[in-house]
């Protein structure tokens, strides 16, 4: 990326779409462009409007107009797709104008696809699926490495990984991210978890006792370490002289999954097959996660 590149970051999509990297170009000037010319640009990241802010603009270009411009490439003769502005676009369909002021830029799809992105990620519009999937599109129809990706809009390739192994998360847990539910810090922590099950189970928590990403991390801390205990167990049970496997009754596992699900932790279950002794542990990272233990039981009577 040459110095030129690099200096517009952080400036603004004025001073992005002037790049010599996006080889764009184009009228200096304002153009009145109809609506009905302009169509929205598939690949906008942006998927979401919230539809409170979306009816203050309205309201606000019904009283003063369209402010201002959106930014255009022209698609075919009398066609433009936009570039950026696609919410100001919206509200002044909804606000009955028939015209719209505009800049006209020259554009590649790539280009386009990359302008959209940087401008949604200089405002903070999108969330972090929707960034995820943008980097995604990128990376699959352009042919980009991740080192490329983040050499071409200005961003770290591990930020760019981190955002990406997001999608690795459970459908759930991916919405409840994009809804705002749980923020970057916690999905980032379910990550480091094993498996699809109990990371739901961890995001079923977070959501209703509100625990903070502090809070989760310590319960993740907990997890994964009585997970590496019971590996070393399993590691010396396979050392010693095989001895006849007693299978445990189904409904012993399914005892422990519940007991798990409702006190929010790995419950840790053993029983003797030979008489029904055993016994159960629920382990607690804190004195707070004590006290929400003791909460539960006391719901229970």
């Amino acid at each position: 990326m040459s110095k030129q590149a690099k200096a517009a970051l952080g400036r603004g999509l004025g001073a992005l779409i002037t790049m010599e990297d996006l080889n764009t170009g184009g009228s200096s000037s304002i153009n009145e462009i109809e609506l009905a010319q302009i169509v929205v640009n598939p690949n906008q990241p942006r998927k979401e409007f919230d539809e409170e802010t979306l009816e203050e603009l309205t309201a606000s270009i019904r009283s003063h107009g369209l402010v201002q411009p959106i930014t255009v490439r022209e698609t075919s003769n009398n066609q433009y797709q936009i570039i950026s502005g696609e919410r100001r676009y919206r509200a002044s369909l909804r606000a009955g104008l028939e015209t719209v002021p505009a800049y006209i830029k020259k554009a590649s799809d790539e280009n386009m696809a990359e302008m959209a992105l940087i401008e949604n990620l200089q405002r903070e519009d999108l969330n972090a699926i929707e960034i995820a999937l943008a980097f995604q599109v990128l990376i699959e129809q352009h042919n980009l490495t991740q080192e490329k990706l983040s050499e071409r809009i200005g961003k770290k390739r591990t930020t760019i990984a981190n955002f990406l192994r997001l999608l690795k998360l459970p459908a759930e847990i991916q919405l409840g991210l994009k809804n705002k539910k749980i923020d970057m810090g916690h999905a980032k922590l379910l990550l480091s978890l094993d498996d699809a099950s109990t990371q739901l189970m961890v995001y079923e928590q977070i959501i209703e006792y509100c625990f903070s990403v502090r809070k989760t991390e310590e319960i993740i801390r907990a997890l994964n370490e009585e997970s590496s205990d019971l590996n070393e167990e399993t590691q010396l049970e396979k050392a010693k002289p095989k001895k006849e496997a007693k299978k445990i009754p189904s409904e012993y596992n399914i005892l422990s999954e519940h007991l798990s699900n409702f006190f929010g932790s790995k419950i840790g279950f053993s029983i003797n097959s030979d008489n029904g002794s055993g016994k159960i542990t629920i382990p607690f990272t804190s004195t707070e996660d004590l006290e929400r233990i003791i909460q539960l039981f006391d719901s229970t009577q």
